[in-house]
């Protein structure tokens, strides 16, 4: 078996997300690339979730709509999401609970029983229906019952027990087996979140305070850093809220610490005065916005890309800013960790921009974390006095912090002199505008050297197709669906804009296809801003849900007629 996909459905507060993500780590075990999807209310207990685990012998980007099989862990799971079944696909469900009598093959077992048998807790019976499941596919039950040793530590018993039962339940009942998943030759690689991938590449960067308040979806970087500080080596804090959250950032990076902060579009709202504020003081700050859907609370546990021109915009005033957005896990990690340095080596804001999807999403990685490095900024010398705001010829000054002997730090939300003694001298002002402004050039100058986009498909097509963010996965998935000559263009960095690496990419292109999670076509606003290029058509979704490649192939198909 090349691939195969199974979705878990049940109520909020039934172990759903836990149980597909158990699923995707034992697959992991067995040598196979994993894509998990978790879908949410928000509710803490009832309504509907369901995870999609997707599991191939080569790399995914994305999930797909139609699954292999479905484990329902109560009746309306099947209700949902029995038109997503293969033809060929099958069902599992708690028989103690109801029964189904549908097209599909199905497997009742009485998980609740099971659980009973060991003396468990209801939410056990995701172990059991882990145990059927892994019969049914052929997996190792060894190797199955080393992730639940894993992953429950000392309260494995029970659930290790609910697996073999499980296991020997179909074997007693001579159930006939649907696949065998063997092993492949692959070794198990790590699975990461994007808000894992963000931590851990921001470490890899350097950092050393993380401050939050908690607003999905960013909250799980904050539930992660408390979990690891200690190994991390990272300060973890959580103020009042984020307004206090990035004030205390300011403090810390302005006191020499590597500081980062996380949040969703409503957060970052909040943080406006405080952003400017580092715009003006030249503070290095590195933040991410992890977008829903708006505007006000939205759809608060689904995905959006919605945020772009208010990061863009972000703040009142004028001053450069970095704004990049990863398209995948394994960038997640990799571009974190240039965001630190890149704040740290102009002295600027920088906005990491994430969504529900990319935050959220479980993808296998291959990274390679020996190839960061922490770039040192421009520090001072301590020769003669310091000037904190030294107008310099790329604009960035020398940086001391509070504590260096003989020497006064000083920074200002006034607009300022070099020293940081306030100003209203209309020629100050304008010389110290300047300075900031040099810095765009300079940035601009460093990003020629990085990787500020990255293409794929066929490089001399004329018929392009342009995203941002999360849409890679879901992009590539439908372009290997369709097979025809085209040339993907995924952007990371969205200001300062590659314009010197589209233009390359875009000189003799037909066709413009853009792809974006929104209502207004950003992006190709962006195009049409920086390059007088207008896309000739533009694919948007903002139903609060993310790209079906399938889906998302046939809209391509469309277009290109």
């Amino acid at each position: 078996m090349e691939e195969f996909s199974v979705l878990v459905g049940g109520a909020a507060g039934e172990g759903v997300r836990q149980t597909g993500r158990i699923i995707g780590r034992i697959f992991n075990r067995h040598g196979y690339y994993v894509f998990i999807l978790d879908d949410y209310q928000s509710l803490i207990r009832g309504g509907h979730n369901f995870s999609k685990v997707r599991v191939s012998r080569e790399k995914v980007w994305s999930h797909l709509e139609k699954v292999d099989c479905i484990i329902a862990l109560n009746e309306d799971t099947i209700k949902r999401h029995e038109s997503e079944l293969k033809e060929d696909g099958f069902i599992i469900y708690d028989s103690d609970s109801f029964s189904y009598e549908g097209k599909f093959k199905s497997f009742g077992i009485p998980l609740k029983s099971l659980v009973k048998e060991v003396e468990g807790i209801e939410i056990m019976r995701n172990s059991a229906a882990i145990g059927f499941f892994s019969y049914l596919v052929g997996l190792d039950i060894n190797l199955v019952k080393r992730v639940m040793e894993d992953v429950y530590k000392e309260k494995a018993e029970k659930n290790v027990k609910l697996v073999e039962l499980a296991f020997k339940y179909a074997e007693e009942k001579g159930v006939q087996r649907v696949l065998n998943m063997e092993k492949t030759q692959n070794q198990p690689k790590p699975l990461l979140t994007g808000n894992e991938a963000i931590a851990l590449g921001a470490v890899k960067g350097g950092l050393q305070i993380y401050v939050a308040y908690p607003m999905t979806p960013a909250s799980s970087i904050l539930h992660f850093f408390v979990n690891h500080k200690d190994e991390l080596n990272v300060t973890v804090v959580q103020p009042e809220n984020e307004i206090g959250v990035i004030n205390m950032a300011l403090g810390c990076a302005y006191a020499g610490a590597r500081t980062m902060v996380g949040t969703s579009g409503g957060g970052f709202a909040l943080m406006q005065e405080a952003f400017s504020l580092a715009g003006m003081s030249e503070t290095p700050i590195v933040i991410v916005e992890a977008q829903r859907p708006g505007p006000s609370t939205g759809v608060p546990t689904y995905t959006s890309q919605g945020d772009l021109k208010f990061v863009l915009n972000a703040g009142h005033g004028e001053f450069p800013r970095i704004v990049l957005a990863p398209g995948d896990v394994e960038e997640a990690f990799y571009k974190t960790a240039e965001a630190l340095n890149l704040a740290w080596k102009f002295q600027v804001p920088v906005v990491v921009l994430s969504d529900k999807h990319l935050s959220e999403s479980v993808m296998t990685v291959e990274i390679d974390e020996n190839s960061l490095t922490i770039e040192q900024p421009k520090l001072w010398d301590g020769k003669g006095e310091y000037k904190r705001y030294e107008d310099t010829d790329d604009g960035i000054s020398p940086l001391a912090f509070p504590g260096t002997k003989n020497t006064i730090v000083k920074t200002s939300s006034y607009e300022h002199d070099e020293f940081g003694i306030t100003t209203e001298e209309p020629q100050i002002v304008m010389k110290m505008y300047e300075k900031r402004f040099r810095k765009r050039k300079a940035i601009i100058e460093e990003l020629k050297k990085r990787e500020t986009i990255k293409v794929y498909g066929k490089e001399d097509s004329n018929i392009v197709v342009l995203s941002w963010g999360s849409t890679k996965g879901a992009v590539l998935e439908a372009l290997k669906i369709l097979d025809k000559p085209i040339k993907f263009i995924h952007v990371i960095y969205l200001e300062p804009f590659p314009t010197w690496e589209l233009e390359k990419h875009l000189k003799n292109a037909e066709k413009i296809i853009t792809v974006e999670g929104n209502y207004t076509s950003p992006l190709a606003s962006l195009l049409a801003e920086n390059m007088l290029i207008k896309p000739t058509h533009k694919i948007k979704k903002y139903d609060s849900r993310e790209f079906e490649p399938t889906w998302l192939a046939k809209a391509l198909e469309e277009v290109l007629g």
